[in-house]
């Protein structure tokens, strides 16, 4: 990948995570209008965390020792994990659901199967996504600074 579209990227995941914040704070205000209010902080901390994490991917894109395979992977990967934990816990939070995945802040509520079935889908290919990102990210960080 040429260094100018590793910039673009770099530039992009800057972006979201911005967007992804924001919608953390946005989310904070409407905590007290969910069904479970604990799946509501769970999202509010979710999305500024991880909106906070694709600033520090975006930051780190340029010095990664990747192909552009492997790049253009853990970008889609990075989107997809950190939108995806905030959007999943945001869901759980107004259906009154996620007790199945996550008993802690999801209490004693439980929703539809259907509701459980997509958050426990969610949370578990964003978890295998953000192993492969780091991973990826660990791999391309590997070796001897380059000058580039």
């Amino acid at each position: 990948m040429s260094i100018d579209s590793q910039l673009q990227h770099s530039r992009k995941l800057i972006r979201y995570g911005i967007w992804l914040f924001l919608l953390g704070l946005i989310t904070g205000f409407l905590i007290p209008a969910m069904q479970n209010p604990r799946m509501g902080l769970s999202s509010h901390l979710e999305g500024t965390m991880n909106g906070m994490l694709l600033i520090i991917f975006g930051i780190i894109w340029p010095k990664l020792n990747l192909s552009n395979k492997l790049l253009s992977l853990g970008y889609a990967l990075s989107l997809f994990g950190t939108f995806t934990n905030w959007g999943t816990t945001l869901l759980a939070g107004i259906w009154g659901a996620g007790a199945e995945m996550m008993p802690f802040a999801g209490g004693n509520f439980k929703g539809a199967v259907w509701q459980e079935v997509i958050i426990k889908f969610g949370l578990i290919s964003l978890s295998l996504s953000m192993l492969v990102v780091c991973g990826l990210l660990l791999w391309g960080l590997r070796g001897k600074a380059t000058d580039s």
